[in-house]
Formats: C-alpha cells, structure tokens, sequence
C-alpha cells in the first residue's frame, strides 16, 4: 500500500492541491502505510506535540466520545480536521470544537458550560507555546537566547483573556451563536489553532542517522510552517541573560494587539534592570524612536503598560493617535482599546512649573490611566479612565511604587527626513566640508534635556580638525 494514502488525498474533494502531499504524507505515517488510523498510534505519534488535553479533544473528534468510540479512523476524517483548523469557516471550526467536546454540531440549541471552552481556549495556546518552543524559529530563538521563559501561570491567564468575552454577561452557557460571535472577533486564537494543526501535520517523527545510538527523534518541519505570532527581539545581542520579568506568552499577546505592521519586530530600548533608575536615562533612550511598548511592574507584582504610537517627545500637548491602547498583563491579561472619548493618548514633560513632570498614558492630569512621574519610582494609576474602553486601575493600589520598567520599539525605528539630508551618508560631502560631527549635532530632544536639566554642552562648538 506504498502510494494508498497519496491516493486516498488526490481523491478527497477538500483538499487543495497544494495540501494532498501534506495530509498524505502525514497519513501514511500515523496509520503506519495502512488505511486506517489507530486511536494508540496517533497519540504515539503527535502526544509529544501537544498539550494532552488538546490530544483527548482531537480523539473525541476523530474516533467519537467515550462511549461511542470507533477503534480506527478513515482517511476522510482524518482530512477534514486538518482543513477544518487550518483553513475552515466559522461553522466548521465551531463544528469541530462540538465534537471535540463530545458535543452534537448539528443541534442549534447546544450550549456548553464556559469552563469547558475554556480549557479547550487554554489546550489550543499551551500547545501553541509548545509548537513554536519545538519548532525553534528564529522569532522564539531571539527571545529565548536572551532569558525569556514560557511560563505555565501566564499560558492559562492568556487563555482566560482570549475566552472571557464567549459567554454573555450574567451566564455561564455558551450557545452556538455566542461561539460564532466570540471567533469572529478573536483573530488571535484562530491563528493559535490554524498553526498549532499545521505544525501536526506536518510533523515528521523520523531516526537522526548521525546519532550513535540510532534512536534519536527530530521534527522536520517545513520552514513555512515556522510563522509565528511572536516578533523579532533586537537589541539583546549584548546581554545573554537578560533579567526579564516578563514571558513569551505575555509578549504575544502584546503583539497580537499592536497594528500588523509593527508586529514583525521589537527594538530594546530600555530596562531600569540594565540602565539605572533614573527618569532622564528613560528619556534619553526613548524619544524618537517611533512607536513604543512600555512596561511597568510595580511594587507588588502588577505588570501593565501601554502601547504609544507616536514617538515620545517633551510637550505641554497630548500626541498619539486612536490605535494606541493600555494592558495588564497581571493578576489578568486585558487589552483596553480607546473610546474615542477624547485624545489624551500619550503624555511627556519635564522641568516644568505650572504643568504636570512625567509620562502620562490616558486620562487627564490627576486622573492618569498610567503615570510615570519624572521622580523616578513612583506613579499612579486612577480607578478609572475616559481615554480607554473598558479600562480597570492597573496597578496594585491608586498610588504606587516602580520596581521594573521596560521600554521597545516597534517596527522599524524611524528616520527623520530632515536629518537625512542634514547628516547625510559617512564621507558625503558635507562631512567633507564641516569635518567631524559632534555626537550631538542633529538631535536636538538631547539638547533640550541638557538645558532643561541645568547642564552646559561644553562640546556644541568643538570640531576636530579634517585631516589631510
């Protein structure tokens, strides 16, 4: 039967072209070159791909519920749920989820306990977070290399926040329609399953021949299965135990909120853990550097933050647009999108008398949503914020104290046009004509700092002499 499951793939009508080798291969493999799949030999093959509770839920599917369990499964089933994951509609990944949970899709008035969605939510992300940990793509790898974890704790409250929203207010019953409305708005969870079924079927468990024994196993899995929803660190090259207080699952979910534009890559910036606690170092380290995620822990254990579009400059004026947003990544994890209410979208002054010193995320002076005073170590978060829907206080207490403070850029750091044709390329001809250029020449926020700070740029007017 070398060629059955090729054949049984080229004759099944759900698969595009380009799937029947994917599907085929994976087949042939599982049912050990048979026609059929057993329930044993599939657990065998992917359990050590996925969470165990997702590897249950796919044999409800499959092989039917306890009770009702068929000992083999046909080919066309076998399809079916990878098409279904991977590239199905709403009503076949909500078909899916019924019958993985023992559950008849046929029936209107299913409903479904919310717990129980919410451990199928947590076996999708948990199995996520493995696949990309075993796929080791370059993503995970940036982050991983420089001290960041997968952390249990953090993969179940990134469930939570993406399942809280499936049941309507003052309920604990799901019914198939709150299902359709809950997947059509959460584009995040349908990317985890869509990978997490593409990473299974294209798993291949096969003998490493350069290892001695004979016995070792590795994946073979195609690099276009390697996307991931985590972006690029940069900017850690330098430090290769970076003391992070946050982890991998947090950081996606970040970024699954940012505009896809700046999802691909994250630029270090700062960290009060590397730099020092000082409020002017913040400054120096972040402003011009175009969008920006900043992270804050206080002292007792609360991270949140916010996403500022705009790069941070010294201004009496609030700047940013509506795609900026505030997040709490613990004791939960919420994203608070804004109302439209007003602009008060991102905040930064400093050495002023009659305005407020500091960096201010929402809300008004007084009644910030997020506020770093330029006293470093202290801040606050209000009980409540107009700037942003559904907003909760953030932090521990009203008023708090700082341990931790992270900064990154997002997307690529922007160039300034003016200052492009100011500097210009190493060697142009105005470099030939001035000489060399001061560290300072061109960036005029430094300038600022320094004389709002009451310090004297000694080196303005100092140029070393072009040589011959």
């Amino acid at each position: 039967m070398g060629n059955s499951s090729t054949k049984l793939a080229e004759k099944c009508s759900l698969l595009a072209k380009s799937e029947v080798p994917v599907v085929a291969s994976s087949f042939k493999l599982v049912s050990k070159n048979s026609e059929r799949i057993k329930e044993d030999d599939l657990m065998k093959f992917w359990g050590s791909q996925m969470d165990p509770r997702l590897a249950q839920y796919i044999t409800n599917f499959l092989f039917g519920p306890l009770g009702a369990r068929s000992p083999v499964v046909e080919f066309q089933r076998f399809a079916e749920l990878y098409v279904y994951c991977v590239r199905g509609t709403i009503d076949e990944r909500i078909n899916v989820l019924l019958c993985s949970l023992g559950q008849q899709p046929e029936s209107e008035s299913t409903e479904i306990a919310y717990p129980l969605i919410k451990e199928y939510v947590e076996a999708v992300v948990s199995s996520y977070m493995r696949a990309i940990r075993l796929e080791g793509g370059p993503q995970y790898k940036s982050w991983e290399s420089r001290g960041f974890r997968i952390v249990k704790d953090c993969i179940q409250k990134l469930a939570e926040s993406l399942a809280y929203d499936v049941v309507q207010q003052g309920t604990q019953k799901v019914t198939r329609a709150d299902a359709e409305r809950w997947l059509h708005k959460n584009p995040t969870f349908l990317k985890m399953l869509e990978h997490v079924f593409s990473h299974l079927y294209h798993y291949r468990n096969v003998k490493n021949a350069s290892e001695a024994d004979g016995n070792a196993r590795k994946s073979i899995i195609p690099q276009e299965a390697l996307q991931s929803m985590l972006p690029y660190c940069e900017g850690l090259q330098y430090v290769p135990d970076y003391p992070a207080f946050t982890d991998l699952s947090q950081m996606l979910f970040i970024n699954s909120n940012l505009p896809g534009t700046q999802q691909n890559k994250w630029r270090f910036l700062f960290s009060s853990q590397i730099h020092g606690e000082s409020f002017s170092t913040l400054l120096g380290r972040i402003m011009d550097q175009g969008s920006t995620v900043v992270i804050v822990e206080d002292a007792n254990g609360y991270i949140f933050g916010g996403y500022a579009t705009d790069s941070w400059a010294l201004s009496p004026n609030y700047v940013g647009n509506e795609n900026s947003f505030l997040f709490t990544l613990r004791p939960k994890m919420r994203c608070f999108p804004t109302t439209g209410y007003n602009d008060h979208y991102q905040y930064l002054n400093l050495h002023q008398q009659t305005m407020p010193n500091g960096m201010g995320m929402g809300g008004q002076h007084g009644y910030w949503g997020m506020w770093l005073d330029s006293e470093y170590g202290l801040g606050e978060c209000s009980e409540s914020c107009t700037t942003y829907k559904g907003y909760f206080q953030l932090s521990a207490t009203k008023k708090f104290n700082i341990r931790n403070v992270e900064v990154w850029g997002v997307g690529d750091k922007p160039v300034k046009e003016d200052e492009a044709v100011r500097i210009g390329p190493i060697g142009s001809s105005e470099d030939e004509k001035s000489g060399a250029r001061s560290v300072l020449d061109g960036n005029a926020d430094s300038k600022a700092i320094l004389k709002m700070s009451g310090r004297e740029q000694y080196s303005d007017g100092y140029r070393e002499e072009p040589k011959d």
